[in-house]
């Protein structure tokens, strides 16, 4: 082992090198200090969420929906199916509130038919969409988002965190794969490299829709209403990023392991699906962070040149921690800081464990 101690010692400093510079790409959203670029909208907009035996979500999400402060606006409501009484709680609000559309799905099946079809009857041209677990964190939401539109900004994309729980684990972990994962799509985005957004807190324009096709050329893919869309239609000019504090939105996070590993598999079932540039992309980054870590124990193991190897260590993850905070103070995730260091090395090891798993064992897709 001590004979290969120049090769690993070369290779560590490389990947080191390389993972730093992702981070130094990325930290443009960290340390952006540019304001957001509001123009007051009278346009109306429609808001879209497709729902499956979402009833108990439903009645927490529509009265916040309805509450709103915007002039003119519709719900458009799309029930998939649903086994319980979703479709009954969505009708008992619509004879309440003429604000409410329900298409409630007869024939096929999923939620990119439901979207397509909402997207089909919105009376308005701006489609913001969220999903039925999601509770938009102000009465703004909307006004927030939608304030991002211009004539050349036809996507915006927004953030949507966690709820957070206290004393656990598993709750810091999804929040900081949530954090690390926004801080990549809104730093490429800065970087005018958009790649991808979350359909929990995601906008766009019917025309784009309607110009690209919509989801034609992923339609035989369950997942990807949101992230594939993005990625095939996003451009260096027609995407905007929403980070107000109003602007946000807020999910129930997975209770146990069983069911967030579930999850992640689902959603990076389709990255291979991106343009190759951000496959390559994503693909170096990741790589990095398994091999900056897993070069790091070998040459500690070996024994050699421990205080070289350590520093080198340590300045990177002071880098990292620095990038991170920024980001998890402006999307409102300060707890996660003192953890920074210990969820990285962990987040990355589940994340090489769900990609072994997805290369052995196709996952299960949901509609």
């Amino acid at each position: 082992m001590i004979a290969f101690f120049p090769l690993l010692f070369y290779c560590f400093i490389v990947i080191t090198f390389i993972n730093c510079g992702f981070y130094t790409y990325i930290s443009r959203f960290s340390f952006s200090t540019r304001s957001q670029c509001r123009t007051k909208k009278d346009a109306g907009i429609s808001v879209l969420v497709c729902a499956q035996n979402e009833e108990k979500n439903l009645l927490t999400l529509i009265p916040k929906l309805l509450a709103q402060d915007y002039r003119q606006f519709e719900i458009i409501l799309i029930n998939d199916h649903s086994e319980d009484d979703t479709l009954q709680v969505m009708q008992d609000f619509a004879t309440q509130n003429s604000l409410i559309t329900i298409i409630d799905l007869k024939t096929k099946t999923g939620k990119k038919f439901g979207i397509t079809k909402g997207i089909l009857h919105a009376q308005y041209e701006h489609l913001l969409f969220t999903d039925a677990d999601c509770i938009p964190q102000s009465k703004h939401w909307i006004s927030e988002m939608t304030a991002q539109f211009s004539n050349e900004k036809q996507i915006i994309l927004g953030y949507s965190g966690y709820s957070k729980i206290a004393n656990s684990w598993l709750n810091k972990v999804i929040r900081f794969e949530t954090l690390l994962t926004a801080m990549q799509y809104f730093g490429y985005a800065e970087n005018k490299n958009p790649y991808m957004g979350v359909g929990r807190n995601l906008a766009y324009t019917k025309t784009l829709f309607k110009k690209s096709k919509g989801f034609e050329s992923h339609a035989h893919l369950k997942p990807g209403d949101d992230d594939l869309f993005v990625n095939q239609n996003a451009t260096k000019t027609n995407v905007a990023v929403c980070i107000t504090l109003e602007s946000f939105t807020r999910s129930e996070p997975k209770k146990n392991w069983n069911a967030w590993f579930i999850q992640k598999r689902r959603h990076t079932g389709v990255a291979h699906h991106y343009r190759s540039k951000h496959q390559l992309q994503l693909g170096a980054f990741y790589a990095s962070q398994f091999l900056f870590f897993l070069l790091f124990v070998s040459l500690v193991a070996i024994n050699q040149q421990l205080i070289l190897i350590l520093s080198i260590f340590m300045i990177r993850e002071i880098m990292v921690w620095l990038i991170t905070s920024k980001a998890a103070i402006k999307l409102q995730e300060k707890e996660l800081i003192p953890y920074i260091l210990i969820l990285e090395p962990f987040l990355v090891s589940i994340q090489m464990l769900i990609f072994i798993t997805n290369i052995l064992i196709k996952p299960r897709r949901w509609n």
